[in-house]
């Protein structure tokens, strides 16, 4: 197995679910909104913001966190980067999947 890069300092809430993501796979096939241009390896996890929770007080927005839709996809079924993710706090499994030979596992995750 090739060592990883060393990791950057994240410096926003999405650039540190970034780096827990690369750790969990092993891998910096760790993809955020990736376009139709890019050629994702695998195993890899694809990411992008689906919605966002907001606290609200006083009448204003107090707090807001964002919604991920994460999705691990694999040749694996049973990818062990699944088991990692599914243990992140404000995790849920949404639903999985196998289309062209890849198996989809499908999260919502408030990070």
């Amino acid at each position: 197995m090739v060592p990883l890069p060393p990791p950057t300092i994240p410096e926003t809430k999405r650039e540190e679910l970034n780096e827990i993501f690369v750790d969990f796979l092993g891998s910096r096939q760790v993809y955020f909104q990736p376009d139709d241009k890019i050629r994702i390896s695998y195993p890899a996890i694809v990411y992008e913001i689906d919605d966002q929770y907001v606290i609200h007080a006083d009448n204003r927005p107090h707090r807001r966190m964002d919604r991920y839709q994460v999705t691990i996809i694999d040749r694996n079924p049973d990818v062990p980067a699944r088991l990692l993710v599914e243990t992140l706090p404000m995790c849920t499994f949404s639903r999985a999947f196998a289309q062209d030979g890849l198996n989809h596992r499908i999260y919502s995750l408030y990070f």
